[in-house]
């Protein structure tokens, strides 16, 4: 790990209950994160982890609760604004564009940052060099160095339903980087990898976090990798908080041994 300084809390999430139906989802959550670390949030399978970004990102509208994002309380968000305040989410199972490129995939998460209007977009100078053309130009110029940071060049043009299920998934993180998040929200984003591409996708989020500062609230089930890159870990199990505290910490919690491996004492 890095000697990065861990800043003031930027995301606080207080006393989160979610419920559908009859069925708790979350129950009472309350953590925090902090400027500039890898926030990681565990625990076996409908936990509540991924609801619990959902609520973060706008998805879900808690029934009880409030997220506090840089001194600014809500009870809910809608997703554009979680977005325009400078928080990106990844997801479980992929959402791109498959018929569509590497880079044209990438260039949608900066739709957000786009200044010139649809019509300018639309109705472009047949000579060029206009305003929305160049704007196209530079945002293209940013994308092309997130395909470098990637390690993705010779795949630029390249249909992403034709490539591999490892590289799609960086291309998912590409186009959550194209949004310049303050925040980046990774839903499970080694699910499905061989352990070359768990090292790689490892390395990439750290990179992120330490050359970008960017904060990182990450699910995710390996618990090797959860405990080599994270700052800090909540644990959540059947919606509820178990845990919360260093790698260390909730290694040695015997409620969190508990619940993953079904000990009783």
């Amino acid at each position: 790990m890095s000697t990065k300084k861990i800043g003031e809390v930027i995301l606080d999430v207080q006393n989160i209950s979610l419920g559908f139906g009859g069925v708790k989802a979350l129950t009472d959550i309350s953590f925090n994160v902090r400027e500039h670390e890898v926030r990681a949030i565990i625990g076996p399978n409908g936990a509540g982890k991924s609801s619990m970004l959902n609520c973060i990102n706008g998805v879900y509208a808690p029934q009880q609760g409030s997220i506090t994002f840089r001194g600014q309380t809500f009870k809910h968000m809608n997703s554009r604004q979680v977005a325009e305040m400078g928080v990106a989410r990844t997801f479980q199972n992929l959402a791109l564009f498959k018929g569509m490129s590497v880079l044209d995939n990438i260039m949608t998460g900066r739709n957000l940052k786009m200044k010139s209007g649809l019509l300018s977009q639309a109705f472009r100078n047949p000579f060029g060099w206009g305003g929305a053309e160049k704007e196209e130009i530079a945002q293209r110029e940013f994308v092309e160095q997130i395909i470098d940071f990637l390690e993705i060049q010779p795949h630029r043009k390249t249909p992403v339903g034709q490539l591999p299920y490892g590289l799609q998934k960086r291309v998912d993180l590409g186009r959550a980087l194209a949004m310049e998040p303050q925040v980046l929200l990774l839903d499970e984003p080694m699910a499905g990898m061989n352990v070359e591409e768990k090292q790689d996708m490892s390395r990439f989020i750290l990179d992120v976090n330490d050359e970008f500062g960017t904060t990182i609230v990450l699910i995710e089930h390996d618990m090797g990798v959860v405990m080599d890159i994270s700052d800090r870990v909540v644990v959540l199990d059947y919606g509820k908080k178990i845990g919360d505290g260093t790698p260390d910490e909730v290694r040695n919690n015997e409620d969190v041994i508990r619940a993953y491996l079904g000990v009783e004492h």
